[in-house]
């Protein structure tokens, strides 16, 4: 690392960032540029700007990515219907390559020679801002603090912060015990008690929905309206992507929406327990997949369904940039060509029910699905031969007195 002047750090302000800004500094000799993605992760963002200014950091960047992230990244994934082990909507996965993609432009805009993040050794995020880095400028040069200095514990980081004046932000209240991850789609929870999978994780942990018994007794009904794939309204107001997310995370936190506990198999090799409140994502998959049913062939639908652990696999791992995302991407958005219409939703108690859907390119025939008259529409007798060749094979090898 030999020659680095200028690093490009992905900065939140917290104490691990704060204190390696200040160890980049030491460390390298270098300058630090920071950089601070508002993704709506619901906190004041320019409280890091002071914090850097204070360090003497002189390019400060903080950029509102909220519409761009819905956009170009999450509404793209929703397209897949992506579900990582069948069940982690892929809230943190989703947003690094973002972040990744911002870490080099500003590179190239400050004429920095490295980038840098606060993941640690053990995680994914390592992986995932390191490999879209890489994609994006391959002769990028990265600095992962956490697999070089020996600050590897919160007594450590505090005693240097001391040591070098870092203003740490004394928080009123008793501080949560977990590591969170937070911004549009979702927001995680790990460590502390959570550590062990048998626990069950306390009530006052979850920040953006209620308990579904304690959600209203009333149900919610919603519309909304899609083109082409995307969210474009709900109950017929238009909205932005980022606007359509945020209003979904409301309502489905206040019903009890999308919480969610599991054991997860990390792409460093081991499993990590983790629970995630992703109220809009719930939401917009049982919506997504409704309006599918409608418009989408039977076996372009079934293709993807057996493409989408593979792609939810490519962003759990870090692989947005990847030739084989893309490619995937490319049959995922040519399938929704014609998914345009309408999906209403009942929203009740944790539960998210399909009440009804149209759209103007149904391939729901009601003349040929009709338990009624269907005028000879469909002719039942041809199932007959349909049967037959069908099991073909299958009498064959009976005939032959193989076992099943």
């Amino acid at each position: 690392m030999s020659g680095i002047k200028k690093v490009v750090l992905a900065y939140s302000g917290g104490l691990d960032t704060s204190v390696i800004a200040k160890w980049l500094m030491e460390t390298y000799q270098c300058e630090v540029v920071t950089f601070t993605a508002d993704l709506g992760q619901g906190e004041e963002l320019e409280p890091a700007r002071a914090k850097a200014q204070a360090m003497g950091i002189k390019q400060i960047y903080i950029e509102d990515l909220r519409e761009e992230f819905v956009r170009d990244f999450v509404f793209p994934m929703f397209r897949a219907n992506a579900l990582y082990e069948g069940e982690y909507l892929l809230g943190t996965s989703i947003a690094r390559p973002l972040i990744a993609k911002r870490l080099v432009e500003i590179a190239n805009e400050t004429g920095a020679d490295a980038i840098s993040h606060g993941a640690t050794g053990k995680g994914n995020d390592q992986v995932r801002f390191e490999l879209g880095a890489y994609a994006l400028k391959p002769g990028i040069r990265v600095i992962a603090p956490w697999r070089e200095w020996d600050l590897n514990s919160r007594d450590k980081l505090m005693a240097y912060c001391e040591a070098h004046n870092i203003p740490v932000e004394k928080k009123r209240g008793q501080k949560s015990p977990y590591s969170m991850d937070a911004n549009l789609l979702h927001i995680s929870y790990e460590g502390d008690l959570l550590e062990n999978p048998g626990a069950e994780p306390e009530e006052d942990m979850w920040l953006w929905s209620v308990s579904p018994e304690n959600a209203p007794d009333k149900a919610t009904y919603i519309e909304l309206t899609y083109e082409k794939g995307d969210i474009v309204a709900i109950d017929g107001q238009a909205m932005s992507p980022a606007t359509v997310l945020a209003y979904l995370n409301k309502v489905g936190g206040a019903n009890g929406i999308g919480r969610a506990d599991l054991v997860e198999n990390r792409y460093v090799g081991m499993k990590s327990r983790g629970c995630y409140e992703t109220p809009g994502g719930t939401i917009m998959l049982k919506a997504h997949r409704a309006i599918e049913s409608l418009t989408l062939d039977r076996e372009l639908a079934h293709l993807k369904d057996e493409l989408m652990p593979r792609y939810a696999s490519l962003v759990y791992n870090g692989y947005w940039f990847s030739p084989e995302r893309k490619a995937l991407q490319t049959l995922i958005d040519y399938s929704q060509q014609y998914c345009n219409g309408k999906v209403r939703l009942k929203l009740y108690k944790g539960g998210v029910a399909v009440v009804g859907r149209e759209s103007a390119d149904s391939l729901f025939d009601m003349k040929i699905a009709t338990f009624e008259d269907d005028a000879g529409a469909y002719n039942q007798a041809d199932a007959g031969g349909f049967i037959k060749l069908n099991a073909l094979r299958l009498r064959i090898a009976a005939g032959k007195g193989r076992k099943i």
